[in-house]
């Protein structure tokens, strides 16, 4: 077995936090997890720590995550260890904004070209490119705008045919 890096030594603080949110009926399941696997693996004075597999048996969380959570209690702290870990690296921001939508619906709306019978979504990603309102698009990304662009393009381009008498 091999020997442990990191030891939880939790203040009798901490445990009394960790103790009242392991019996909590409204925190996020979780947190309950952890909080009940650093009460077990607390080796302070006084308190009995257990081996790691009988904490994976005691908190139901793996092996793997109660090594990471014996590392992130000493880098953070075991309150901050509850919550998750900040992202890194920012979400990636969408391609098709409200102003590329925008040009979209104004290609849906124009005359088709010769040689198709009616605007794709291939085409229109196409024409995005063309126009260079995008660098790069591909048809799949501009489909997640489909359902909005589907609506307005039914609503102002399609002719309307009325039942006129005369």
């Amino acid at each position: 077995m091999p020997v442990k890096k990191y030891h939880i030594k939790l203040e009798s603080d901490e445990r009394e936090q960790l103790n009242s949110l392991s019996r909590s009926r409204t925190a996020a399941a979780v947190k309950v997890q952890r909080a009940k696997a650093m009460l077990a693996m607390n080796c302070s004075e006084g308190a009995p720590s257990l081996s790691d597999s009988k904490v994976v048996i005691l908190s139901g969380l793996s092996l793997r995550s109660i090594q990471r959570l014996r590392e992130r209690v000493c880098e953070v702290g075991p309150l901050g260890a509850l919550e998750r870990k900040p992202r890194l690296t920012p979400p990636v921001e969408p391609k098709v904004t409200g102003e590329v939508e925008a040009v979209m619906v104004k290609i849906a709306c124009s005359k088709v070209p010769v040689d198709a019978s009616r605007w794709t979504m291939q085409m229109i990603a196409e024409r995005l490119i063309e126009l260079k309102v995008l660098e790069s698009i591909t048809s799949r990304a501009a489909k997640f705008r489909r359902s909005p662009l589907h609506r307005v393009a039914l609503k102002f381009c399609r002719p309307r045919f009325t039942n006129q008498q005369g």
